[in-house]
């Protein structure tokens, strides 16, 4: 009976392996120094955003699983705290996930966030970014973030994103890269 019960564990825990190892994100995701896929999706304010309106600034694409969750939240937070910085390097932050404005609107207003966060409700975006989990009954985006230069090409990929230290890894990334194209 003993060996019955660590075989089926055995199997449960080889099912959520494969089962984890299939939410990842294979190679389809944009690749440094490929053009990054132009997009409109709505803002929390309910407009219309479109990743060509940034033309001439840098681009922080993050891609985040759900509004009020605790990883997504310390991300988001942090990306707040080091706005400034960012914008002193002509970069901008925008957020998709797959909740709608509604939700995106909340979350701003609770955790103080200024910059634009993006409904994705059609999962759209995030395929396109190849960036969904997909959980069985429900999908969410992937926590991956793009760094697109102020031509609209990729020049960073995250796909495995700790929320508490990105922010940081970022800015070093934007720094080091304006700091290449500036010696060229």
């Amino acid at each position: 009976m003993k060996f019955v019960w660590f075989a089926l564990v055995l199997v449960g825990v080889f099912a959520v392996f494969l089962g984890i190892s299939s939410l990842r994100a294979g190679d389809k995701a944009p690749a440094v120094g490929t053009p990054a896929p132009d997009f409109t999706l709505n803002s929390q304010e309910g407009k219309p955003v479109s990743l060509h309106d940034f033309k001439g600034k840098w681009v922080v694409l993050y891609f985040y699983p759900k509004d009020f969750t605790s990883g997504c939240t310390v991300e988001a937070h942090n990306f707040q705290r080091d706005l400034a910085q960012y914008e002193q390097k002509n970069a901008v932050i925008v957020g998709v996930s797959m909740q709608d404005e509604d939700s995106h609107q909340k979350f701003c207003t609770k955790e103080g966030l200024s910059f634009k966060l993006l409904a994705d409700t059609k999962s759209e975006v995030s395929t396109q970014y190849d960036s969904v989990m997909n959980l069985g009954v429900a999908k969410l985006s992937s926590r991956h973030t793009f760094l697109i230069d102020p031509q609209g090409k990729v020049e960073k990929v995250w796909l495995d994103v700790k929320p508490d230290k990105h922010s940081e890894e970022v800015l070093a990334a934007l720094t080091e890269l304006q700091g290449a194209s500036s010696s060229k």
